[in-house]
């Protein structure tokens, strides 16, 4: 035979090989593919076996994927290569043809002699480095002559197997990685969301379905991501993907500012700050949310905020407070003023204190609080005629940071700095009518917006008001709403002025003298009977506090430790100057002094009445004398109603 018709009829019987391999093979992958390889490669070299095997190199053993011996498989067969022909065929990494006498070559190879074999062959299986991955081997128990056709054969049989491995294995790296992959993916903290084009949910992990759902993932998928969110975060993610989509291919991605907000699986808004990136995957396109919910993180940094603003507060208080909750007083009118303190301070009523300036309503207002269950958490005090009106929302409320001009950072306000606590909203009469909407809302609803924010926030707050203001006028002149005067006076308080609790005023005069006493380090002796018939003269209409100031200017300017009353008292003034007040004694008045008296106590009148002369409660009836008579009095002591 020619070597041209030789070489012919090796291409031909390769290709019959091929042919076998791929009809028995075709169709199967892993352990069947294995099955059928070996099964058909005993067939085609006319072996008694024929097996193909993992390399376990830790071990030094090989690990049968598949043993075809005497027309049956071996299933779980496992062989140690120390001292047997595979060792030199994983070793050299090359195929080994021992014809015959392999026994005699290797006699510690026990299972040769168990098989009688007579011949072997074998050849690594190698990954594309070249790294052994198994052994694939045939032996029998004849000579089996070293013939090209079946090297060859054989060549393409562990060409196959190594393949297959090859492929094995790889699908083993992927699944691991893969599982690698989902571990990590489910076990981030942060939520993680993949998402198409429609917004429809493609993956999520563990943590986006705890935030968003209570089932399974499968629960999400294939739902419209919009569904979770609150809708103007809706259009705000739908205009970021589409700027996202027309940016350059590297540069899809972006921090989301401001973040977003959703509702999740308990039906509470909530709000996360997320990273927004968009890929394509087979021309389609997707983008994935990675998603942090902060507002645990938000409501700690308020909650911080809160208490130090409460702290800062505190302390100013402190440093203008001495015995804030100590109310001195034995007359009749005052204990009923006691009585309903105790009535009222263990309700949620909202209670209005009326009085004059200087009776003592804050002192009235931190004695409801202190008596109630809210004494362990703040009473804030706010005095509406001390905040410019344009600041007075901001001051009530709080702001955000950018709200307006001046606006740097985020501020809480009043009623926030309230919560769980008392407001004390001093000189309530003052509040302009613009801000009157906004507290009626909290005393209905509990409810209000911070300046430059659209979040409602929920506040639990008793509501303490105080004026020396007629508020019932005030609705008259349409400059105080009827509604919230109801709402403010549910339960009313009223402080009587010092000019009329009688033995109250020398009881509050020797605790202020035993105050700036022990704050001074000065000893004073006790009142004298002038000192003490002064004071009870005098009508105080600055009322406790004008008693305090008298008391502690009196103590500043004394001698020998006796009360200087005759130089601080309202009633004293040089000798060239007009006195300005009554005083009590033995004291001879000038015509002027009387005048000036009366003239004063005109005016007096004339407030008490709001400036209305005649009347069953004009200024006249007050003090007993016609209206004509009181009219010409003003005239001749030139008396004339201040400007508004």
């Amino acid at each position: 035979m020619s070597s041209g018709q030789l070489s012919s009829r090796h291409k031909f019987e390769e290709d019959e090989v091929l042919r076998t391999i791929l009809e028995g093979t075709a169709a199967h992958t892993g352990e069947m593919f294995f099955r059928e390889l070996v099964k058909r490669l005993a067939s085609v070299l006319h072996t008694k076996s024929a097996w193909v095997a993992e390399y376990l190199e830790e071990e030094q053993k090989l690990y049968a994927l598949a043993f075809w011996l005497d027309d049956r498989f071996v299933e779980g067969f496992e062989y140690n290569v120390k001292g047997t022909p595979c060792e030199i065929v994983l070793g050299k990494k090359e195929l080994l043809h021992i014809p015959k006498n392999v026994i005699n070559l290797f006699p510690e190879d026990h299972e040769l002699a168990t098989r009688k074999a007579m011949s072997y062959l074998g050849a690594p299986l190698l990954d594309l480095e070249g790294n052994i991955l198994g052994n694939l081997a045939v032996m029998d128990t004849r000579i089996m002559p070293d013939e090209y056709k079946n090297i060859t054969i054989f060549k393409i049989f562990a060409d196959r197997a190594a393949s297959e491995l090859r492929r094995i294995r790889v699908e083993q790296q992927l699944r691991e990685r893969e599982g690698e992959l989902i571990r990590l993916f489910d076990s981030a903290m942060d939520a993680i969301i993949e998402i198409d084009s429609d917004l429809t949910i493609t993956q999520i992990n563990r943590s986006a379905l705890e935030l968003f759902e209570d089932g399974e993932a499968g629960d999400m998928l294939g739902k419209t991501f919009g569904r979770y969110l609150l809708p103007d975060s809706a259009r705000k993610l739908k205009q970021l993907l589409d700027g996202l989509r027309n940016r350059p291919m590297g540069q899809r991605y972006l921090w989301i500012p401001g973040g977003l907000r959703a509702v999740g699986k308990n039906e509470e808004p909530f709000q996360f700050e997320a990273t927004l990136s968009c890929y394509e995957h087979d021309r389609n396109p997707y983008c994935i949310l990675i998603l942090r919910n902060v507002t645990d993180r938000i409501k700690a940094e308020k909650k911080i905020d809160a208490l130090s603003a409460q702290s800062e507060y505190l302390r100013e208080e402190i440093e203008q407070i001495f015995n804030p909750d100590e109310i001195i007083g034995q007359s009749w009118c005052m204990k009923r003023v006691l009585d309903e303190i105790d009535q009222v301070a263990g309700t949620k009523a909202t209670v209005l204190i009326y009085g004059e300036t200087g009776t003592g309503k804050e002192l009235v207002a931190r004695a409801i609080h202190a008596r109630s269950t809210r004494k362990d958490k703040p009473l804030i005090k706010v005095n509406c005629a001390s905040i410019p009106e344009s600041l007075m929302e901001s001051e009530f409320f709080g702001h955000e940071k950018g709200a307006f001009t001046g606006a740097t950072a985020h501020r809480q306000g009043r009623f926030s700095l309230a919560n769980g606590g008392t407001i004390f909203l001093d000189e309530i009469g003052e509040l302009p009518r613009s801000l009157q909407p906004k507290l009626l809302r909290i005393l209905q609803e509990g409810e209000f917006e911070a300046v430059g924010s659209s979040q409602t926030q929920k506040v639990d707050v008793r509501v303490i008001t105080a004026t020396n203001r007629d508020l019932k006028k005030m609705i008259r002149e349409g400059t105080f709403r009827a509604d919230l005067y109801y709402r403010l006076n549910v339960f009313p308080i009223h402080i009587p002025p010092l000019r009329v609790r009688g033995k109250d005023i020398l009881l509050l005069a020797k605790t202020f003298i035993d105050r700036f006493s022990l704050q001074t380090g000065r000893s004073m002796n006790l009142l004298s009977e002038a000192d003490i018939n002064r004071l009870k003269s005098y009508d105080w209409p600055g009322n406790v506090r004008e008693l305090k100031n008298v008391i502690e200017r009196a103590i500043i300017t004394s001698r020998d430790g006796n009360l200087n009353l005759s130089r601080v008292f309202p009633g004293f003034m040089a000798d060239n100057e007009t006195p300005v007040s009554q005083t009590a004694g033995d004291r001879i008045f000038t015509a002027d002094e009387l005048l000036y008296q009366e003239r004063e106590n005109m005016i007096r009148a004339l407030q008490a009445a709001d400036w209305q002369v005649a009347g069953k409660n004009g200024a006249a009836s007050l003090l007993g004398i016609p209206p004509s008579t009181f009219s010409s009095r003003m005239k001749a002591l030139d008396i004339k109603r201040p400007s508004s």
